[in-house]
C-alpha cells in the first residue's frame, strides 16, 4: 500500500508539472500576440503591457524549475518518468526564450512607432510570418499535452517555411532603406523585430522534439528530416 501511495503521489506531481507546462505556454502565447498586435498596429498600451507581463513568465520557468527538482530530489524518477522531467526542463526554458523574444518585439514596437519617426512602412510579410510561428506554437503545445510526435516532423518542415518568409522580410527591408535612407533606423529596427518573430519558430520547433525524447527516449534536435521521420516511425 505505501509503494501504491508513492506511485500515485508521483504521478500527481509530474500531471501538476505537466499542467503548470501549459500553463506557461498559454502565457507565452497571448505575449506572443501582443506584442505583434502592438508591432503591426502601433497600439503603445499593448507594447507597454507586454513589458510589464515578462516578470510573470519568469516566475513560472522559476516554479516549474523548483518543482522539477523537489520531484527529482524526493521521488528519485526513472526511466519515462525522468524523461518528462528533463523534457519539462528544457521546454520551459524554450518558453522562457520565447516570452523574452515577446517582450523585444515590444520594445521595438515602441521605437518604430515613436512620435519623432517619419512614417512606418506595411508589415503584411511580417503579419504573416507572425502567424505561422503563432500556428507552430499552438501545435508544439498541443504536441506536449497529447504526447504527438508527429508534430515534430511538421514543425521542421514548417520552420523552413518561416525561414524563407524571414529571408522575403529581409529582402523588402534592403530595398526600403536603398530606396529612402532617412528610414534606415526604422527598418532595423523592424529586422530587429522580425528576427525575433522567426525564432519564436525555432524555439517551438525544440518543443516539439522534446516530445519525441519524452515519448521515444530519441534526441532528434538535429537530426534530419529523413532521420526524424524514421524514428518517429519506430
Amino acid at each position: 500500500m505505501a509503494q501504491e501511495h508513492i506511485f500515485k503521489q508521483m504521478d500527481a506531481d509530474l500531471e501538476e508539472v505537466r499542467s503548470r507546462v501549459l500553463q506557461m505556454g498559454g502565457m507565452v502565447e497571448e505575449q506572443i500576440t501582443k506584442s505583434i498586435e502592438a508591432l503591426t498596429s502601433g497600439n503603445l498600451e499593448l507594447a507597454d503591457e507586454v513589458i510589464a507581463n515578462d516578470h510573470r513568465v519568469n516566475a513560472l520557468e522559476m516554479l516549474i524549475d523548483g518543482e522539477c527538482t523537489q520531484i527529482i530530489a524526493r521521488r528519485q524518477p526513472t526511466a519515462g518518468d525522468l524523461r518528462l522531467i528533463m523534457t519539462v526542463e528544457r521546454a520551459i526554458t524554450d518558453l522562457e526564450r520565447i516570452g523574452d523574444k515577446a517582450e523585444k518585439i515590444a520594445r521595438m514596437a515602441k521605437k518604430i512607432h515613436g512620435a519623432d519617426r517619419i512614417s512606418v512602412p506595411r508589415f503584411s510579410e511580417i503579419r504573416h510570418m507572425s502567424e505561422m510561428v503563432l500556428e507552430m506554437l499552438r501545435t508544439a503545445l498541443d504536441a506536449f499535452a497529447r504526447l504527438d510526435t508527429t508534430a515534430a516532423a511538421q514543425l521542421k518542415r514548417q520552420d523552413v517555411e518561416v525561414d524563407d518568409e524571414f529571408d522575403a522580410v529581409l529582402r523588402h527591408l534592403i530595398t526600403f532603406m536603398m530606396e529612402d535612407p532617412r528610414m534606415i533606423t526604422t527598418a532595423i529596427d523592424i529586422l530587429f523585430a522580425a528576427k525575433a518573430v522567426e525564432r519564436v519558430g525555432d524555439h517551438a520547433k525544440n518543443i516539439a522534439g522534446y516530445v519525441v525524447y519524452m515519448a521515444k527516449g530519441k534526441d532528434v534536435r538535429h537530426a534530419s528530416m529523413e532521420e526524424m521521420e524514421r524514428e518517429i516511425e519506430q
